[in-house]
């Protein structure tokens, strides 16, 4: 099956793809160009060239052959909302409604927590494991695949995490693959990712390379919306999201942001949303891939509403998501492991269970998994 790199017929390029091979105009660089503290981090100096062990090899779009892929500047032009601006932060900070009130906090020792052993992964299975928030291992293919993993406690802005991770990192079994769907520290956490061996399979959206090469991976693949590429037969899919990216207080959408959708050879199908508000995506999503087994969708980090709306989906939202890609399950993520926003901790599950009863559809179809829990297809 092959996946094409313009947007859908009929969409304005300020809603998804770029108007030229590379983006628009020619303002572009290779990577994102900065570190954690925006100078490179870690002090680890770049080298350019072709990857040593070549990474998966993108298809589905033109691209550069023997070395880092050239991006645009900016990917600004791909959002489906304008970023909050001068009038929209002083409401925030005049209202100062980010965290949960001491009420909404009072259920934290409440939320699922459940570890447990990884479970069985026979040949033609697909198992997920929630390790909280958004990183899930998932058994896919024979491929031990990480999503977004942020195995530490703290996480720069925000209160340490209120359950803890859901799988010991020495339980992992070797990791053959992660993906990241954008730079945001509560989904690409340099702790963790300093642990992987760096020749570890890693696939990025567009301008997240040059982050990793920095740390000297050696297997790093960057992918624009709509672009593929394969790890031992399973293939990787990267998606649109409703969302942004930035790291520092220069980089404002310099690389992109997106989901993931995995494909095994006998055709079992997850997609990893990432972050995201709502929007038509999922529609499309679903129209390019059908049949989706499993979608992981994020349901919390949703208030107040008039501020995160366009960038995180609330729990209706993510049911009404779930029902435009067609997909077969739900489990829900997102919520449970760090305070970010001001709704109680409890309350993203409950509104879920409701929606998803209130739309008629079969329960066991919900994944609601606690953190550490597992399923297997």
């Amino acid at each position: 099956m092959t996946t094409e790199r313009t947007a859908p017929t009929g969409r304005p390029p300020a809603d998804g793809a770029p108007s030229g091979p590379a983006g628009h105009g020619d303002d572009r660089h290779e990577g994102d160009g900065l570190g954690d503290d925006g100078h490179g981090g870690d002090g680890v100096p770049h080298h350019g060239g072709p990857r040593p062990h070549g990474g998966p090899h993108p298809h589905g779009g033109r691209h550069s052959h023997g070395g880092p892929r050239i991006w645009p500047r900016s990917f600004a032009d791909r959002l489906t909302a304008p970023l909050p601006g001068v009038r929209a932060m002083a409401r925030l900070a005049r209202e100062g409604a980010v965290r949960p009130t001491a009420e909404g906090l009072r259920d934290i020792p409440h939320l699922p927590f459940e570890p447990g052993p990884l479970p069985a992964a026979p040949p033609g299975s697909v198992a997920v494991t929630w390790a909280g928030h958004a990183s899930w291992v998932i058994r896919i293919g024979g491929l031990t695949v990480l999503t977004d993993p942020v195995w530490s406690r703290r996480i720069l802005g925000t209160p340490a995490r209120i359950t803890p991770v859901g799988v010991r990192w020495e339980d992992l079994p070797p990791v053959d693959a992660v993906v990241i769907s954008h730079n945001h520290y509560d989904h690409l956490d340099a702790p963790t990712i300093r642990k992987l061996p760096p020749d570890t399979p890693v696939l990025v959206p567009a301008g997240l390379g040059r982050w990793f090469r920095r740390r000297r991976f050696t297997r790093v693949t960057e992918l624009d919306w709509w672009e593929h590429a394969e790890v031992r037969g399973v293939r990787f899919d990267f998606v649109p999201s409703h969302h942004w990216s930035k790291r520092t207080l220069t980089d404002t959408c310099r690389s992109l942001w997106g989901g993931w959708v995995l494909t095994d050879p006998q055709g079992h199908r997850v997609h990893f949303a990432g972050d995201t508000g709502y929007g038509h995506w999922f529609e499309e999503i679903g129209r390019r891939h059908p049949g989706i087994d499993l979608a992981l969708l994020p349901i919390g980090a949703y208030a107040p509403r008039w501020w995160l709306r366009d960038v995180h989906t609330d729990p209706e939202e993510a049911v009404q998501a779930f029902q435009d890609l067609g997909a077969r399950n739900m489990a829900p993520m997102h919520w449970a492991t760090f305070v970010l926003s001001s709704e109680p901790v409890m309350e993203p599950i409950t509104r879920v269970r409701a929606a998803w009863e209130k739309a008629g559809l079969p329960r066991d179809r919900l994944w609601d998994l606690p953190v550490g829990g597992s399923r297997v297809l």
